[in-house]
């Protein structure tokens, strides 16, 4: 901050792990979310009034006539997550609010996830565990119930950014062939051994499993659909750590019902929570609610990341991660 300024005032509109609070508190003029209870747009708007800058998650949604109804006074909007689309961009550059993010602390984090699903999903960890919470142990058999093998299998890789190289690195230890798809190849370091190709279907039949690790693009949004799943061989698995609306719901859950897909292990959702209930009924999904940086020292980073923002922008520095 500069000397002889007021210090700014922050608005956080969820509650952040404790370390990251109290940083906040050591730097800013910060009103907190003590009870943790989600806002709604309107109640941000009233909340937000005279403040200098949000502290925001993804769970909070800024389209345009929110961006436009903000207070004069805010400045900065700081997300605590990688993704960004809950905030549009173009809004927030016509009103002059920079935006910022925090990635590269939660790679770790969501690969961890991503071969959790790939692994729950294959040896169906869901049904596994039901079988014991219900006391339903089969009868000894040699035939059923049966997962799919992961070891030396062929693993694709749609977007290999930190995330897709993180991912690729654990499933190699699991003997993995690695083949995927990203705007340019990656420099062979980064994914040693790995087969880049240039066009995603191209990649489709060459994967057992397709992790997903792509950003939420215009482009991407729906690339998981009918057309793309069938070029998948029949007994594939599909893991999502991503965003849901990659994936076409009508069309992985079509792909799960009739077998083409063997299995899908998904910690995201379109329309979250209000996730498609057809995956509830499904024996071959592994679903998670949206786990992938939800660990104490992930979120914590995160926040911390996000302080870091505020602190360059509020110096008259361009905050690192900005993003508009």
């Amino acid at each position: 901050m500069n000397n002889g300024e007021k210090t700014p005032k922050i608005l956080l509109t969820r509650k952040l792990p404790e370390a990251a609070e109290k940083a906040f508190a050591n730097t800013f003029d910060c009103t907190f979310n003590p009870a943790d209870k989600p806002m709604t747009s309107q109640e941000i708007l009233a909340a937000a009034e005279g403040f200098d800058g949000l502290a925001v998650t993804s769970m909070d949604k800024f389209p345009a006539e929110i961006i436009k109804a903000l207070p004069g006074s805010v400045r900065i909007m700081a997300t605590v997550s990688v993704g960004h689309e809950h905030i549009d961009h173009h809004a927030a550059r016509s009103r002059n609010i920079a935006t910022t993010n925090t990635p590269d602390v939660l790679t770790d984090a969501t690969a961890d996830i991503a071969l959790l699903l790939l692994l729950g999903a294959a040896r169906g960890a869901h049904w596994g565990e039901r079988m014991i919470r219900e006391n339903r142990w089969p009868p000894p058999s040699m035939v059923t119930p049966l997962g799919s093998d992961v070891s030396g299998q062929r693993l694709g890789i749609l977007g290999m950014g930190r995330i897709g190289q993180a991912v690729a690195k654990r499933a190699s230890a699991f003997g993995m062939t690695i083949h995927y798809h990203n705007r340019k190849a990656v420099d062979d370091s980064l994914a040693p051994g790995a087969t880049f190709h240039a066009s995603f279907e191209s990649m489709l039949p060459h994967c057992d499993f397709l992790s997903v690790n792509c950003a939420m693009t215009p482009e991407t949004k729906g690339l998981i659909n009918a057309r793309t799943l069938a070029l998948l061989p029949r007994g594939a698995i599909v893991v999502n750590t991503a965003r849901g609306g990659v994936v076409d719901d009508d069309s992985l859950i079509a792909a799960l019902q009739s077998g083409h897909i063997a299995a899908a292990g998904l910690d995201v959702f379109a329309n979250e929570p209000n996730l498609d209930p057809r995956y509830r009924t499904l024996e071959n999904t592994f679903l998670l609610p949206h786990l992938g940086s939800a660990t104490l020292n992930t979120r914590t980073k995160m926040a911390l990341k996000a302080l870091d923002n505020l602190k360059d922008f509020f110096s008259g520095k361009k905050p690192r991660d900005q993003f508009n």
